[in-house]
Formats: structure tokens, C-alpha cells, sequence
């Protein structure tokens, strides 16, 4: 049996001192781990990209934006509950994962608490449990709310940012969970592999022909839900809303044609990439789309767009690890694991980093670059 299919294939030990809880200071001093195709590797820090990439070369971004999507209320009868927005489904009502699950029965009626902000909402918050998802195991829930007014206008007064479980000592403000670029409201966690820029690392990349573009992946359940089959093909992925745009696709295009290799920045935009590619409806590579995509990949998958990639330190048994295993294959992924271990890198969210790149020559920096 192919080991590359088996959950059990892809765990490792990890120290729980090398889970980070803060994020690096600076964000781009953080460490860079360097792959290539034949799998060499090389050490150096985040700010030191722009010498392992090409003029010519393109970083596809996700703009997404981390909301408050953490909330905290009670029962008429006194009883404290949680939940976790997971998407919005029609007008105030809302997918959500909810802690305990079974105090949210049907028609269960919550009210929200307010988190501490020196003024008073001018509304107070509830909601009425509609029903349950089969495919998440989280509940509808219909926001009782005045007409004409969105949840969007009230989750900065009711909402915490929803940081990961591993992260329980960390006092980093909330951008530092949020990338630079982040404009697009909607994610429930970050893509993190762009944590590391800072606006001065992509100037700098631009300046030296390095082109930049940006998509958009909300990110959802279905990045961060656990694989619970030991098959791993059983695994059904929750779709997560993407968009790629028309410019995005003439930049990709245009790299193609030049010889230039296209670089997703974090497990986020290479599925949101390779799932709009999947989704073409013609002969060209890929096509602007704007929808919903459940794209798995693990080792096997054919790569249509993604020649490259800038990604962190993922957990055991997760679907973003066998992503990354597709690159550059099991094995060698866990080796280069255990490698970042022995040096004392810093994992997950607010861990350090590692680039993939398609060419063995690459092992050595440009040297045309300072």
C-alpha cells in the first residue's frame, strides 16, 4: 500500500517549546528554511527572499482579512456558550461551530456579550439556533437584528479575533495576526505564510522585478479541520470561498509565457490557484473565477499553475501537510521537519518559514543581488 495515502504517515514529534506564541519582531526576521526540487536545503532569515527569487518571477498573495469571528454569549438559562463564525449564508444568518454542542438545539435563543469597548452597542445581540450542518457539525444560526443592519457593523463590539488553539501565551496586538496587505474581510484564520511581509520586503521585491499579485481564499474549515480518515482520499474537504481575478490571470499568464515561475505565498493561494485552474471551462490554463472551491491535494496531484512555494510549519496529520508533500514529497518533507527541529525553528502560525523552489540551481543566491 502506498504509505502517501495512509493518515498515519504523516506525523512527527514536536517539542511543545517550539510552538510559537508570539510572531517574529520584525515580521520578516523570522527564519527561512530553502528547498529546492532535488531536495537540498539552505537556512537564512525571511528578509533575505528577494536573493532566492528572479526578476521576472510572481508572488500570488492572499488578501483575505482575519474577522472578529469569536463570540461569546449565554442561554436564557444562564448557561455560557461559544461559537465560531464559519461563513455567512443569506442576510444575518450565519454558519457557526459551537461549544458546548449540545446546548444548541433547535430554537435554542443566545445572547451575546459585549467584549469592552468603552462605549455601549447600540443594539444588544442574539440569535436563534435555524438547524445543524451535517458537513461541519456546526449550527444556523438566524442574528436577530434591526432592518437594514448587517452582523458585519457589530462584530467589532461582539467578536474577538479567533487566534488557533496551540497559541495560549501570546500578547501580540491583533494585526500582528493579520498580513499587511489584508483587505478583504472574511477569513476566520490567517493565511500565515504572509505573515513574514513587511510593506518594505515588497517594495523591495518589486524594485527588483519581482512581481506581485493577489487573490482571495477566505479561510475557512476546510483549511484548518483536522483529516480524521486513515485513508486519506476519503477526506472530504469543506469548500472555501476564492477569487481570482482577471488581472491576477493576465499576470500568470504573462509569467508562463516568459519563462517565469509563479510562487504561492502560503497553502491558501496555491489552492485557490490550482482550484480556479480545475475549474477552467476552456482550453487556456486558467480562467477568472469567483466562487467556492474544495480542492484537496496530497502527494500524486498533478500541478497546473503553482512552479513554487513560500509556506510555514504545519501540524501533524494536517491537510496543509500533505499539500506541501506534493511538492516535494513525503519523506523528504519530514526529513526537512526534523532538520528544522534540530536548529530550533519556530512552528505554525507564528512560526518561521520555508520556501520551495523548482530548480536545484537555485540552492545559491542570485548573485546579482546585494
Amino acid at each position: 500500500m502506498n504509505q502517501d495515502f495512509l493518515l498515519s504517515s504523516y506525523t512527527y514529534k514536536l517539542p511543545q517549546a517550539l510552538i510559537a506564541q508570539s510572531p517574529a519582531d520584525p515580521r520578516d526576521s523570522s527564519r527561512l528554511l530553502i528547498v529546492d526540487s532535488r531536495q537540498g536545503s539552505t537556512h537564512a532569515t525571511f528578509r533575505d527572499l528577494p536573493q532566492w527569487l528572479k526578476p521576472g518571477d510572481l508572488l500570488v498573495l492572499n488578501n483575505t482579512r482575519v474577522i472578529p469571528a469569536r463570540l461569546y454569549g449565554h442561554k436564557t438559562t444562564g448557561s455560557k456558550l461559544e461559537i465560531l463564525l464559519i461563513e455567512e449564508r443569506g442576510s444575518n444568518t450565519w454558519l457557526a461551530l459551537v461549544k458546548p454542542g449540545r446546548r444548541f438545539t433547535l430554537g435554542t435563543t443566545i445572547n451575546f456579550d459585549a467584549i469592552g469597548h468603552p462605549h455601549s452597542p447600540n443594539h444588544p445581540l442574539r440569535a436563534t439556533v435555524l438547524g445543524q450542518d451535517e458537513a461541519t457539525g456546526g449550527r444556523i444560526l438566524q442574528f436577530e437584528l434591526p432592518a437594514g443592519q448587517s452582523l458585519w457593523e457589530l462584530l467589532d463590539d461582539y467578536g474577538q479575533l479567533p487566534l488557533p488553539p496551540y497559541i495560549t501565551d501570546s500578547d501580540a496586538p491583533d494585526e500582528r495576526y493579520q498580513t499587511v496587505y489584508a483587505d478583504q474581510p472574511g477569513a476566520i484564520a490567517a493565511p500565515t505564510a504572509g505573515l513574514h511581509f513587511t510593506p518594505e520586503l515588497l517594495a523591495q521585491l518589486q524594485r527588483q522585478g519581482i512581481e506581485q499579485t493577489q487573490i482571495t481564499l477566505h479561510v475557512g474549515i476546510g483549511t484548518f479541520r483536522p483529516v480524521e480518515t486513515e485513508q486519506i482520499k476519503d477526506h472530504a474537504m469543506h469548500q472555501e470561498w476564492i477569487e481570482v481575478s482577471g488581472s491576477t490571470v493576465a499576470k500568470i499568464k504573462a509569467t508562463k509565457a516568459r519563462g517565469g515561475r509563479v510562487i504561492a505565498v502560503g497553502t491558501t493561494a496555491t489552492r485557490a490557484l490550482e482550484g480556479a485552474a480545475r475549474e477552467a471551462n476552456s482550453a487556456d490554463l486558467i480562467e477568472p473565477f469567483r466562487g467556492k472551491t474544495n480542492l484537496f491535494i496530497y502527494p500524486g496531484y498533478q500541478w497546473q499553475i503553482v512552479d513554487g512555494l513560500i509556506t510555514n510549519f504545519h501540524l501533524p496529520g494536517s491537510s496543509l501537510l500533505m499539500l506541501v508533500s506534493a511538492m516535494i514529497g513525503r519523506e523528504q518533507l519530514l526529513k526537512h521537519y526534523q532538520e528544522a527541529i534540530a536548529l530550533n525553528y519556530r512552528f505554525y502560525s507564528f512560526g518561521d518559514a520555508m520556501l520551495i523552489l523548482p530548480q536545484a540551481e537555485l540552492l545559491t543566491p542570485n548573485s546579482t543581488r546585494s
